[in-house]
Parts: C-alpha cells; sequence; structure tokens
C-alpha cells in the first residue's frame, strides 16, 4: 500500500492558475456579506436528517479520478498512522452530530451516500469534485460532515476545513479589511479537504467568487479534495461565471430526493431512539404518511406530540397525535409559506413591530418573540440559517442556532413556550390555507 504524509501547501508551478491580479476595494466586497445583499433565489439549509448505517454499493469512477493503486508514490493515500495535524481539530468545524453512523439511508440518498463514503475513503483519488445538489432538509449538510469526520478517523494527519458560503464570504472580507489576504489564503488553500455548504449563496459575488475561483484551482492542482452542496446542479445555478460551473463538473454530480414513507418512518425511529421518546409506530407511520417533503417539519411534528404528551401528563398515542397535529397537518396545495408572513404573524401575535424584531434591542418581550420567529422560520420554511438571520436583522447563523435548539429544549418543559409555538403555528397554517 503507497503512503505519505499530508503534505502542505506548495505554490502553484508558473502557469498553473491566473491568480488575483489585485485586492479588490474594500468597500466593493463589503456589499458581498450575507444580509447586506440577497442575491441567490433558493433557501437550503444547514442542518439534515439521520440514520442507522449502512455499507455502501460499489461505485463506479464516473468521476474519471483515480484510485490509490494507480497513484504514484507520491500521490497516494494519507498514511492512517500519522498524527493529527497540529491545530486543525479546531478548525474543521465539524458538528460531532453528524456522521455516517447517525444518517439513514434510503433510495432517496443512497447514491449520494456512496459517494460522499467513497470520497472519505479515498479523498482526492476517487471524486473530485463531489458535487451534491437538492432540496434543503435532506441531508446534505450531514453528509459533508460525515464526511470530514470519517476521513479523519480513518488518516488523523488530514487537515479538513468545513464552511459555508456565508463563512467563507466573511473570512474572505474580514481578510481584506484586516489586511490579512495571505492568512486566508493560508488557511483555505493549505488544506486536504474543504467540504463547502449552500455554494448558491456566493451567486452574484463576484470578489467572493474571484477567490473562490483561485482556492478550488490551487487545491485541485495539488491533489486536495473539494466537496460542494448546492441547492440546484451546476448547470442551473445562476449568478456564477460559466468558468466556475465548469469546474463543479469536473468530478461527479449526485442528487439526494426527498425520502420515500419507508426512510422517513426511519427518520422518526431514530429521532425518537436519540431524544429516548417512547412513541409507538402507529404514530410515527401517521406523522410519516402525513409530512412527506420537509425533514425539519417531520421531526418537529414528532416533538410537538411528545411534547403535549409530556406537560400534560398523557400517553403518546395515535388519538393524541391526530388532535395536536390537526392544524399542522394541511392539505396539499396551500400557499408557500413566506418569511414575511411569519415575521408578520409573530409580530402581532407579541404586540410589537417587525422593525423591533429586527432591532437590536434585548428585553425580554422581545427576546422571546425574536428567538421564537427564528424557530418557526426553520421549522416552516426552507430558509438555511444564514438567511433566517438575514431577515432578523442581519443576525449571525449562529444566533439563529442557539434560538433554534432553545425554543426546542423548552417546548417540552414550559407550558408557555409550547402554546406560544403551537398557537403562531395554528394561526400560519390557517392563513397558507386561506390563500391557496
Amino acid at each position: 500500500m503507497h503512503t505519505y504524509e499530508a503534505r502542505p501547501y506548495k505554490a502553484p508551478e508558473p502557469g498553473g492558475f491566473a491568480e488575483v491580479s489585485a485586492t479588490p476595494p474594500l468597500h466593493e466586497v463589503e456589499a458581498e456579506r450575507v444580509g447586506s445583499t440577497d442575491t441567490a433565489s433558493h433557501h437550503t439549509t444547514t442542518d439534515s436528517y439521520v440514520a442507522a448505517p449502512e455499507t455502501p454499493a460499489a461505485v463506479p469512477n464516473a468521476g474519471g479520478g483515480i484510485f490509490p493503486d494507480q497513484l504514484p508514490a507520491d500521490q497516494a493515500m494519507p498514511d492512517p498512522s500519522a498524527p493529527p495535524a497540529a491545530g486543525w481539530e479546531s478548525s474543521a468545524r465539524l458538528n460531532q452530530n453528524y456522521t455516517f453512523d447517525t444518517f439513514v439511508i434510503g433510495q432517496s440518498n443512497r447514491f449520494a451516500h456512496a459517494a460522499a463514503f467513497a470520497v472519505s475513503e479515498s479523498p482526492a483519488n476517487a471524486y473530485n469534485p463531489l458535487f451534491i445538489y437538492g432540496d434543503s432538509g435532506l441531508g446534505k449538510t450531514h453528509l459533508l460532515h460525515a464526511i470530514g469526520h470519517y476521513a479523519k478517523h480513518l488518516y488523523p494527519s488530514l487537515r479538513v476545513r468545513y464552511v459555508n458560503s456565508e463563512e467563507f464570504t466573511n473570512d474572505f472580507i474580514n481578510s481584506i479589511r484586516d489586511d490579512e489576504g495571505s492568512s486566508f489564503k493560508q488557511i483555505y488553500r493549505n488544506v486536504d479537504m474543504l467540504l463547502i455548504d449552500d455554494i448558491q449563496f456566493l451567486a452574484g459575488k463576484e470578489h467572493t467568487q474571484e477567490e473562490f475561483f483561485h482556492t478550488f484551482n490551487a487545491l485541485h492542482n495539488h491533489q486536495k479534495q473539494v466537496v460542494i452542496t448546492s441547492d440546484l446542479p451546476p448547470k442551473q445555478l445562476t449568478g456564477f461565471a460559466e468558468r466556475m460551473r465548469s469546474r463543479f463538473e469536473w468530478g461527479l454530480i449526485t442528487d439526494v430526493q426527498p425520502p420515500e414513507l419507508e426512510t422517513r418512518i426511519a427518520i422518526l425511529r431514530k429521532k425518537a431512539q436519540s431524544e429516548s421518546l417512547n412513541v409507538p409506530d402507529d404514530v410515527m407511520e401517521y406523522i410519516a404518511s402525513h409530512i412527506t417533503a420537509n425533514i425539519r417539519e417531520l421531526e418537529g411534528a414528532l416533538i410537538r406530540v411528545t411534547a403535549f404528551a409530556s406537560l400534560n401528563k398523557q400517553q403518546v398515542d395515535l388519538s393524541l397525535a391526530e388532535v395536536v397535529l390537526k392544524d399542522l397537518i394541511t392539505d396539499a396545495g396551500g400557499a408557500e409559506i413566506t418569511a414575511a408572513q411569519v415575521l408578520a404573524t409573530t409580530a402581532a401575535y407579541f404586540d410589537v413591530s417587525i422593525d423591533d424584531l429586527r432591532s437590536k434591542s434585548r428585553t425580554r418581550t422581545l427576546t422571546n418573540a425574536r428567538q421564537i420567529a427564528m424557530y418557526l422560520l426553520r421549522e416552516l420554511t426552507d430558509m438555511s440559517l444564514p438567511r433566517i438571520g438575514q431577515e432578523l436583522g442581519g443576525r449571525d447563523h449562529t444566533t439563529v442556532m442557539h434560538a433554534v435548539r432553545k425554543v426546542s429544549a423548552q417546548m417540552p418543559e414550559r407550558h408557555v413556550t409550547f402554546n406560544q409555538v403551537t398557537e403562531l403555528t395554528n394561526k400560519i397554517k390557517q392563513d397558507q390555507r386561506q390563500n391557496r
């Protein structure tokens, strides 16, 4: 077996690719921050769903790459016995909950899972880049993190970095503002594996795209793995230069589809198991049969039923689920729930204005209203965490993540929070039906 140590970044030979000729003015790139403009037309997520591990089937070398036994000695796989790369554990930014062991496999995502597994086992040799696309909430982000975790498990010296497009944009802008362009390049071009989420949000961001273009070239030229997720396949992405889209097609393109009934039931079972919830099979089948596309709403319905039962000291059964979810489960064909609708309904409910929700005020009432609005936007729409933050006054996606987790944790414990979320959800769903 060929082995080698993960190599530090080495500048490409002259003629390898054209570097940016000059640093763009700060005022031009500042406009590319998420929250300053809204150039992307599609919403995606930074969350996903989970399930039992499964050994992937053999995947053909559709990406045109070469496998380890075909590599010259100086380009073979990292040495699994090598020590971890110093300082890269924290900078990897990997979510510990998103691994292959917690990913639910079904017909809707089997090939994407197999391709992701192959990339983990053979970075930069199986498919490079690997491009995964699909609607929000279907597991793309989960696969990105799982790739990073398993690759680092197999090759401890591997330098891995996960980043969403918002973070990449802000890191780039901050490097220009702080006159640390060389530091930015050192971070992003000195990795062995770059995992970039929601690439579609770079649409129209000319300077950030230019930097990513050269980062991609540097990594690809040095046999480093790149994995990208998007809500659309490369050919359908708008606001990107053709040379950028063409590079997305160099390796393997695969998609994830909405899960079929059996997979939805498996998702609910895994969620119940991970949360130590006692839920009868007929309740999970009822939820899975009526909520079919949005995985967050699928899991949210389960939490809503179990939270209601916990607060009211009742057993979870089918009749209770039907009562609790009667306003959540609507007829097909309802109008899409929008951010404007959620914010307007939430503001009216708490007797505040939408401007108040977007303000910097941290009064108890406004903080509570703002966090519940974030939770509802996450549960009832396809908006990503960065996009929700943008809607709420340009807040960071980590603030949104904290709010969603806080409200979720309070639902089974506080009657007030449960009632507020339930009443607002019912009102929003009622308006949705009326707007069909």
